[in-house]
């Protein structure tokens, strides 16, 4: 294969935030790969300059939510950088609310849901609508903890929320009781895995830190199919959706973006998909059966994270081979072999869109009505977009304890007692959360914690996250 033919890569990474993909996952790239590193505040003009200077034509990596209307005006300064994902797959990236609005314009499946600007009609609301009401904090990182999603049972719990969190906008969904939901991770718009996340007996939350279970087993094929119309209609070289599966047998869209939480051999095979796709198929495209998630599921998740580059034998058609593979599985509404299925669920090639589907001057609420400026502005005809006259609730968060926090810093050399009392004294456990996830260098606002600290308290923080997710 002719190197000059191929596309210059660079990694996107930012300070302080798990890095997705890393030189392993693009095993077998025959050129450099280099990378560039977003530093906050005002560093959009060097970012730009070395992504020039280094003569990128791909960049690849996710960008978190506070990051993302920054990203959106250096992709302008660049317009001849392809982003993967583009930034208008990574649109439901940023906020509960852009997820909501992605799935109001295809027309998918999502709990009946509410977002107001204007405090007093959002109050006006909770007061005539019926309970129980979910309410989540739109804008920002995942839920850990579940400190962002709250069961509202009645309207002076629901005031009392928002009164107190001053979360805005004011996002408002219906609770209804689900058997459990379901997350399907896509590459190239076919189902790569799929797992059950189911809650205990009595209960509506499903991760497993409290007593939910999982597995992979008869995933149906209708949650497939929702899977793979939401990353098509996304334009997404790869993605992952959470869907509900509730007790009235409607399946609904919970979450979807291209973040969230992937063992290493489920990296690998996204990176070498990025591979055939921009090598224009000189490059090997992974084969993925479908139905592969059954058997690996059964192999124990320690193991299981630490396997890389899986690979699998493709069907050859042969005598013996009619012969002997006289299996067929039932799906859907028939029976098929699984070569068969793989037939049904291609492995697509994504042709990048040549004009903003999001541009941040319609759909930047957030920023255009904030909260410090909030008087009676709200969201055009945000009540009356077409949307699901029903909806359900489900999270795929993972709860974190104080003492979890406590935990993990004790586990960091070089914090001690006295430290961490002098963390959780400054900083409440949410917005702890929030600072791991998205800012951990604000700790050196306490004495004696230095950058190299936080290097490891950012260790310990993904390594925690990886044990407790899946």
């Amino acid at each position: 294969m002719s190197n000059k033919k191929l596309p210059k890569l660079g990694f996107l990474y930012l300070d302080y935030v798990l890095r997705f993909f890393d030189y392993s996952n693009f095993k077998g790239w025959p050129e450099k790969i280099e990378s560039v590193t977003y530093h906050w505040k005002n560093d959009k003009t060097r970012f730009i300059k070395e992504v020039k200077r280094k003569k990128i034509d791909v960049l690849i990596g996710n960008i978190p939510a506070t990051a993302y209307e920054a990203f959106r005006e250096i992709a302008r300064e660049l317009p001849h950088v392809r982003f993967i994902p583009s930034l208008d797959t990574q649109f439901s990236n940023k906020s509960k609310e852009n997820v909501t609005r992605f799935a109001w314009k295809y027309k998918l499946p999502i709990p009946q849901t509410h977002i107001f600007y204007n405090r007093e009609k959002g109050h006006e609301f909770l007061k005539n609508t019926q309970y129980p009401k979910i309410v989540k904090r739109s804008y920002g990182p995942s839920n850990y903890g579940g400190y962002f999603v709250h069961k509202v049972d009645n309207i002076k719990e629901a005031t009392e929320l928002f009164n107190t969190k001053k979360y805005h906008p004011m996002y408002i969904q219906d609770f209804i009781p689900m058997k459990a939901d379901i997350r399907v991770m896509l590459v190239g718009h076919k189902p790569i895995c799929a797992f059950w996340r189911r809650p205990p007996k009595g209960d509506w939350l499903t991760n497993t830190s409290q007593g939910g279970s999982m597995d992979y087993q008869d995933v149906p094929k209708n949650v497939l199919d929702l899977a793979v119309k939401a990353s098509k209609v996304a334009n997404a070289e790869y993605w992952a959706c959470d869907i509900a599966y509730g007790k009235d047998g409607e399946i609904r869209i919970l979450e979807c973006a291209t973040a969230f939480a992937a063992f290493p051999y489920i990296r690998d095979w996204i990176g070498q998909y990025i591979m055939w796709s921009l090598s224009k198929g000189k490059m090997n495209k992974p084969h993925t059966p479908m139905l592969n998630w059954e058997e690996l599921g059964k192999i124990n998740s320690s193991l299981l994270r630490t396997m890389r580059h899986i690979a699998f034998g493709k069907f050859t058609p042969s005598y013996d081979g009619a012969y002997f593979d006289d299996k067929k599985k039932a799906y859907g509404d028939g029976e098929y072999y699984i070569h068969e299925l793989d037939e049904q669920y291609p492995m697509l090639d994504i042709i990048p869109k040549n004009y903003e589907e999001w541009p941040s001057e319609k759909w930047n609420f957030q920023d255009r009505f904030s909260f410090k400026s909030i008087k009676s502005m709200q969201v055009k005809n945000a009540q009356n977009i077409d949307a699901p006259t029903s909806g359900d609730e489900a999270s795929s968060i993972v709860v974190v304890q104080k003492k979890d926090l406590e935990d993990l810093f004790l586990s960091v050399k070089g914090l001690g007692a006295k430290k961490i009392d002098k963390i959780f004294e400054n900083f409440g456990e949410d917005e702890l959360i929030e600072i791991l996830e998205q800012s951990p260098s604000a700790l050196t606002k306490i004495k004696g914690i230095k950058e190299k600290t936080i290097e490891k308290i950012v260790v310990k923080w993904i390594q925690f996250k990886e044990n407790r997710v899946r």
